[in-house]
Formats: C-alpha cells, structure tokens, sequence
C-alpha cells in the first residue's frame, strides 16, 4: 500500500495514514501525515503470526482449504483487537471526522476501513488480493458457479477433476460456518459501532473500487465487474533502472 499512498501524495493530493504503532511496513514519511493508535502486539509478534499464516498455505492435507480457514481465523482474531482499540478512540475518530476526507484506502482482511468508511459516510477503496469464502466477488455480485470457479483457498484451478469439483462443493457447504463463525465478532462489533445491524455483504457490497493485487494472465478467466481493476506486479520490489547501453547486433 505504500507506493500507493506515496504516489497519491506526489501527485498532490492531501493523504492521512491511520496506522498501529507496531506497523510492518508503512510507516511514516515526509510525503503524507500518519497518525498512530496503540496496539498490544509487538512487531516480533506481527511477524511470527504471519509467517505462520505462510507456513500453513504449503502444508499438505487432504483439504487444505479447512487448514487455512483455521489460519484465517486465527489471522483475523489478531486484527480484530487494534480495530477495537481505534473505534473505541473517540477522539481520534472524532479528529478523523472533522478532515472530511473524500475516500478511504484500506486493505479489506481487517474490516476496520469498511467500518470506518461506513460511519464517515466516504467511497472506500478496497486494495487486496483475496478474501476468504470469496466475499470480494459475492459482495461485488459477480457470477461465481462452484461448478467453474475455485473456492477461495482450495488451490484448485478452472480444470478441475470430478474429485475436485466434489471437494469444491464441500467447501462451498462449510463456508457459511467457517466464514459465520470467523466473521460473526467483527459484525458484532461494526453493528455495535455504528448504531444499526449490518452484515458483511453489506460493508463489502459499498466499495467503490476493488483494487486487485494479482495479474489477470495469472488467474483463470472468471467474470469480473467494471469497478475490479487488476494492479498485478505491485507487491514485487521497485528494480533499479537498466543503464543505457550501446547494442551491435549481427542477423
């Protein structure tokens, strides 16, 4: 996210960064202002549940996707107390409100963005590769028949076996309880925050734009809405430029 936010900043617009103080990666720079919340992970710790997450997305089982799910809720477990921290911060909300910003940049694995951008009533932008149970696809209303497209973490492909394909029903079938029960806290929570009950489709379905961090000549062909744009190569690290050469060439 962070070329993202540095480019938006060159080209001149105004760009506030709301951020733990254990962050990762974005920190702070002379291009756009950050303002930080408190969180109770160190990075150390940040790293470790990450790199097990990782870990987990290689490890062989005979369904894999049931696996991964329980690395997804561990994951989402982790965000969900810095996201409770921050809307529990009345008077950084309250200074973040009175900005009146035009939109909001948020990578969607931890709901806070959406939230936030619900309670400010501003576009949201949503930069991710992935959700699980395909709520990105479901919530933006694409067509996704189980018989063609992959769940999201069974690693399958659009050519899949007869076996395959009954395993990608199964998923589909445990999705609503696996997904139910990850998700269920984080519903609670923004339903508590904004004074009314919402659902996930319903934070997710608002997004005016879904950045997608993968290459569409990666993925197998899939229908996409217009408001999907693919910016595959932007998780790669920035190559210096080649130097001008002089070329002979003999044909």
């Amino acid at each position: 996210m962070r070329p993202v936010v540095e480019r938006l900043a060159q080209n001149g617009h105004k760009v506030v960064v709301l951020t733990g103080e254990s962050s990762l990666n974005i920190g702070e720079s002379d291009l756009y202002t950050t303002k930080t919340f408190p969180i109770p992970y160190s990075k150390q710790h940040l790293v470790s549940v990450l790199e097990k997450f990782g870990r987990d997305h290689f490890n062989p089982s005979y369904m894999p996707a049931v696996t991964m799910f329980h690395s997804m809720r561990e994951l989402l477990k982790m965000l969900r107390k810095p996201c409770e921290i921050l809307l529990s911060n009345t008077e950084l909300i309250q200074n973040v409100k009175d900005e009146k910003f035009d939109a909001l940049l948020t990578d969607p694995v931890s709901m806070c963005g959406m939230i936030l951008a619900e309670y400010l009533d501003v576009p949201n932008v949503n930069f991710l590769r992935g959700l699980p149970c395909a709520l990105d696809y479901s919530s933006a209303q694409c067509p996704n028949p189980f018989s063609y497209v992959p769940r999201v973490l069974t690693q399958y492909s659009d050519k899949m076996t007869f076996a395959q394909r009954v395993k990608n029903v199964l998923v589909m079938m445990l999705e609503p309880y696996y997904c139910g029960l990850s998700f269920l806290p984080w519903q609670k929570m923004a339903s508590n925050f904004l004074k009314k009950e919402v659902t996930l489709v319903q934070l997710f379905s608002r997004t005016s734009i879904w950045l997608l961090r993968y290459d569409f000549v990666f993925e197998f062909p899939r229908p996409v809405m217009p408001n999907m744009v693919f910016i595959g190569g932007i998780n790669c690290k920035s190559k210096k430029h080649l130097h001008k050469v002089r070329l002979f060439t003999i044909s």
